[in-house]
């Protein structure tokens, strides 16, 4: 066996022997976090309704709804990352501390969201003569990267969340690093965040589109409308109903949930 081969055959046997290392000790670092994990109690405060307000721990791949009291159980470490969604409040991130874990409780403060309007721009003073208004509309093209003589994406951009769950599944050519994520869990924690932050996407469209629809016969207030809203998020349904182009799909869909929604409301009082 020639001198080359046989330090061919050495260097893949290394590079064997330190995946291998790399993937135990990964392992054994995901089942010490797991163990890790403690009980987290919280609660939620507010100017308003606090019922339904989905807690995402990021970190552990952990999900949980406040009550009506706004109270909640979590299992979280130090250093995990929460996220706090919900339609009628701003979004909130926090770091789980380690008092937070010697105290066992966590204290979170909302703040309501505020719908600004578009700014309205005056344009033109048209006419009233239809044709001569539309070729006189001024219509800005759109750039792209065509225009500018250099190659690019032009697809629908991906989220956040998105582009790290395709670097997590990718490895960015690594394969090893895809199984690591793939076996601590990474992946599976990307996977969840990226689905709910598709559903809180599509919650907001509904609402905005199909609101009035709905609660035309109802005397819903608006909070009783945001907690619906969040209501629909925990079916499995959602997402397909988004994505139909048939317009009454969504409405059959918000009819439905709405009774299970007014039944759940009864079962409370």
């Amino acid at each position: 066996m020639s001198a080359k081969r046989k330090r061919a055959i050495f260097i893949v046997k290394k590079l064997k022997t330190k995946s291998l290392l790399i993937l135990f000790f990964t392992l054994i670092y995901s089942s010490y976090s797991f163990s890790q994990l403690k009980i987290l109690k919280g609660s939620v405060f507010a100017t308003d309704d606090v019922e339904g307000i989905h807690i995402l721990n990021k970190t552990s791949a952990k999900y949980t709804v406040t009550n009506v009291e706004g109270k909640f159980e979590i299992l979280a470490k130090e250093h995990d990352v929460l996220t706090i969604t919900s339609l009628k409040y701003e979004t909130l991130e926090v770091i789980v501390t380690s008092k937070n874990i010697s105290n066992q409780f966590l204290k979170l403060y909302l703040v309501e969201r505020v719908n600004e309007l578009e700014e309205v721009v005056v344009g033109k003073i048209l006419t009233g003569n239809i044709g001569s208004d539309i070729r006189n509309i001024d219509i800005e093209k759109e750039l792209n990267f065509y225009d500018l003589g250099i190659p690019g994406y032009t697809g629908k951009p991906k989220t956040l969340n998105e582009r790290k769950l395709a670097t997590a599944t990718s490895g960015s050519g690594i394969p090893l690093i895809a199984i690591i994520n793939l076996i601590t869990g990474k992946t599976k924690r990307l996977k969840e965040i990226v689905k709910l932050d598709k559903k809180i996407k599509c919650s907001k469209k509904l609402k905005s589109e199909y609101s009035k629809v709905i609660f035309k016969n109802e005397n819903f207030s608006e909070v009783l409308q945001n907690r619906f809203f969040d209501f629909i998020m925990d079916s499995e349904d959602m997402e397909r109903i988004c994505n139909s182009k048939n317009v009454l799909k969504p409405i059959d869909f918000l009819y439905d949930e709405l009774e299970l929604f007014k039944q759940r409301l009864k079962s409370d009082e």
